[in-house]
């Protein structure tokens, strides 16, 4: 997993409430084992059209926002079914962090397993990083985990909190199998003294 230090980027705006993860990643494309290969149907339903054109109203599709890491959204995002999947996607389209006022609780543990931060913002801080990022061509702020604080380009300035020991393994790269082979010294001692029927040998 890659590590997640700090990440200055344009901030791409998707001013939606209850962004739920059928939205984020249609239950069609849940047939790949892979995790890499979801960016391209990411919000797939309002992204194109029926005919597979390119909906000009979808906020991400202005060019404006090309190659954003940051994804400023309204509450509740993430909501809905509990798709590992939708990480993913937001990861391969390019994000590294999204903020919002409130996350579902299995989409943000879901976030941290895979790299991705989900920062949680006073509603108002979030609304001013919207209005920014729709009226300005290239709103840029900074998501820096290190020091737990979101700062844009105007100088303004919001902490936030994240769990110690999701930071830890964020910070560090580490995700759930990565956590485990830290032990694989421990784990292959207590392999080699298994006995076949059962139990350990002392």
């Amino acid at each position: 997993m890659e590590p997640f230090v700090r990440v200055t980027s344009q901030v791409a705006p998707l001013d939606r409430v209850n962004v739920d993860t059928d939205q984020i990643i249609p239950k069609q494309f849940l047939k790949r084992i892979e995790r890499t290969g979801y960016g391209q149907f990411l919000f797939y339903d309002w992204r194109f059209r029926d005919d597979g054109s390119l909906n000009p109203d979808f906020e991400l599709n202005d060019p404006r926002y090309a190659g954003a890491k940051i994804l400023v959204s309204g509450r509740n995002f993430g909501c809905g079914s509990s798709r590992e999947h939708a990480p993913w996607a937001l990861l391969d389209y390019g994000f590294r962090a999204i903020i919002a006022p409130s996350f579902a609780d299995i989409f943000y543990n879901n976030c941290f397993k895979n790299g991705l931060l989900p920062v949680a913002l006073p509603e108002e801080a979030v609304r001013e990083m919207l209005e920014k990022a729709k009226t300005r061509p290239a709103y840029t702020a900074t998501v820096d985990l290190e020091r737990l604080v979101v700062e844009d380009e105007d100088g303004r300035s919001w902490p936030f909190e994240v769990d110690e020991f999701r930071r830890y393994c964020l910070l560090n790269g580490l995700d759930d199998i990565a956590l485990t082979l830290r032990h694989e010294a421990e784990i292959a001692a207590y392999e080699a003294r298994r006995l076949p029927w059962g139990g350990v040998a002392v």
